[in-house]
C-alpha cells in the first residue's frame, strides 16, 4: 500500500525566532523524506517572522507562512490542518523538544495502512529529557492506563508528536479548544473510530530557549473529558 512520499508539517509558533535556526537545521539534517511545512502564527510582530521570510526570500519553497485565524494553539493546530488536503500530516513543537529523525520511519508506517503513528516516549526505547516531573508523571499514567484498559494501541496518547491521515483529520469532527487537549482528542477518537494506531519509541526534550506556552492545569478538564470519554464503544464503521 503506498499513499504518499510527501509529509505535511504543521508547526504553530509564537515568539520562537530563537530556536527558528536550530529548527530549520534539523528538519533538513533529519527528514530525509520530502516534505512541506505550514508555519502557523498568531501576529504580524511575532518574531519568528523575521528568520522564516528570510528562508523564503533566499529561495527556500519548502515553508509556507500561514496566519491563524483566531488566536492561541488549538486555533493554530486547526488553522494549520485546514491547509492539508490529502496526505500525512504532522504536528511538530517549534521549540526543539520533538525526535525529528523518526518521520521518515513514521511515513513508512503510514504507506504500510496506519492512520495515526504517535512518538511514544513511554513504551520501551521511548525517554523523555529534563521533563516536568509532574506533567510526566500524570501523561505517563494517562497513557499506561489507557493502553492496559482501554487497549489503546499507544503507551502515549496525549504526545502531539504522531503523524496523522489527514483525511482521517477531516473525518472525526475535532473540537477541543485548549491548548494540547486537542492531541489526545485525536487518539481516543481515532481509536473509537476503528482507525489504526501504531506507535514508535521516540525521545522528548525539554526546551532550552523561550518561554513554554503548556498550561497542564489550565488544560487538565479538557485532558480528562478525553480520557474517559476513551471508553465509550468503538464504532463498527467509520
Amino acid at each position: 500500500m503506498h499513499r504518499s512520499n510527501l509529509v505535511n508539517i504543521v508547526i504553530p509558533v509564537y515568539n520562537e525566532g530563537e530556536n527558528f535556526a536550530n529548527l530549520w537545521q534539523e528538519l533538513t539534517q533529519f527528514v530525509t523524506c520530502p516534505f512541506k511545512v505550514y508555519m502557523v502564527y498568531d501576529f504580524d510582530e511575532d518574531n519568528t517572522l523575521e528568520p522564516v521570510n528570510k528562508l523564503i526570500a533566499s529561495g527556500e519553497n519548502r515553508i509556507t507562512l500561514v496566519k491563524n485565524k483566531s488566536r492561541g494553539v488549538a486555533n493554530a493546530i486547526y488553522t494549520g490542518f485546514e491547509q492539508i488536503s490529502a496526505g500525512p500530516v504532522i504536528l511538530v513543537m517549534a521549540d526543539l523538544s520533538d525526535d525529528l529523525k523518526l518521520i521518515p520511519k513514521m511515513l513508512e508506517l503510514y504507506n504500510q495502512g496506519y492512520d495515526v503513528i504517535v512518538g511514544s516516549r513511554y513504551m520501551p526505547g521511548g525517554k523523555i529529557i529534563d521533563g516536568p516531573p509532574v506533567k510526566q508523571t500524570l501523561s505517563r499514567l494517562a497513557g499506561i492506563s489507557l493502553k492496559f484498559l482501554r487497549h489503546i494501541p499507544t503507551h502515549d496518547p496525549t504526545n502531539a508528536f504522531k503523524l496523522c491521515d489527514s483525511q482521517m483529520l477531516k473525518s472525526i469532527n475535532l473540537i477541543s479548544t485548549n491548548g494540547f487537549a486537542l492531541t489526545i482528542e485525536i487518539t481516543v477518537k481515532a481509536f473509537l473510530n476503528n482507525y489504526s494506531i501504531t506507535q514508535l519509541p521516540a525521545t522528548w526534550r525539554n526546551r532550552t530557549c523561550g518561554q513554554s506556552k503548556f498550561a497542564m492545569f489550565k488544560w487538565m478538564k479538557e485532558y480528562l473529558y478525553w480520557y474517559f470519554y476513551a471508553f465509550q464503544p468503538v464504532s463498527k464503521l467509520r
